[in-house]
């Protein structure tokens, strides 16, 4: 399950929803749905900051999505960590077996060849 992001602004312990990114070419700001990943010159904003949030002068902001929806655990999160709960419930004879290693060919430093199947 995906751990939620908290918002970027200080002492804001808020979910984050949109993610604010700056075009210094074009002297724009985009604020747009929360990005999929975190990146370091992005900010991620709870609701709150993200409809207070105003450009530098000079600036022009675009909003890509009027309302933002706070996203929490969606089916697929639940299922997987469902999945996860059940694996690790299972007893070790039941589970897939160890793959074996059938033996070290040759070494060269710090690298190995295996001898593999086939």
């Amino acid at each position: 399950m995906i751990p939620v992001r908290q918002c970027s602004r200080t002492a804001c312990a808020r979910a984050a929803v949109a993610t604010l990114t700056y075009v210094y070419s074009d002297s724009t700001a985009v604020l747009g749905p929360l990005a999929v990943h975190a990146e370091p010159h992005s900010y991620d904003l709870c609701e709150v900051h993200s409809e207070r949030t105003t450009a530098p002068r000079g600036w022009e902001i675009v909003r890509l999505a009027p309302a933002y929806v706070e996203q929490g655990p969606t089916q697929d999160d639940l299922s997987a960590l469902a999945d996860a709960v059940r694996e690790a419930g299972r007893p070790k004879h039941l589970a897939d077996p160890e793959p074996v290693q059938t033996g070290e060919v040759s070494r060269r430093g710090h690298l190995r060849v295996l001898r593999g199947e086939g």
